[in-house]
């Protein structure tokens, strides 16, 4: 599918997964958690684009599986995983999420990995993508 294409059947919603070579590291609390150069960029009508790492380039250790889950009609069901806490930091529930079996037209983000910026400082190639719009 094209960037751009209707992905649902309803006027104007679009959805694309693009694979990427950006440089992509996440921080949270000055912890890095993750640093890829194979992103998939997801591209949302409405959503500010989104970065999907592999789970290996994922430090998992410092992670927990939830019980949260929520559906995307564009996505499919996701996953979410809790940062955990130490003596230093703060546990950040439900940071981080996933969706295992996406629906075919992103089928390249599953299993990996994307982090809620309001969180997690997410930096592209060594800068940092600007804010969404409000």
């Amino acid at each position: 599918m094209a960037h751009g294409e209707n992905t649902n059947g309803s006027t104007g919603h679009t959805v694309t997964a693009v694979p990427g070579t950006q440089r992509i590291t996440v921080e949270i609390d000055g912890r890095t958690v993750a640093d890829s150069r194979r992103p998939v960029l997801v591209y949302e009508t409405g959503i500010p684009v989104r970065f999907y790492l592999p789970p290996d380039d994922v430090d998992l250790t410092l992670f927990d599986a939830t019980d949260t889950h929520t559906t995307c009609p564009f996505k499919g069901l996701a996953s979410y995983w809790t940062l955990r806490g130490d003596d230093t930091h703060p546990a950040r529930p439900d940071v981080a999420w996933a969706y295992e079996d996406p629906i075919p037209v992103v089928s390249g983000i599953k299993g990996h990995l994307s982090f809620y910026d309001t969180v997690a400082q997410v930096t592209v190639e060594g800068e940092v993508p600007p804010a969404p719009a409000v």
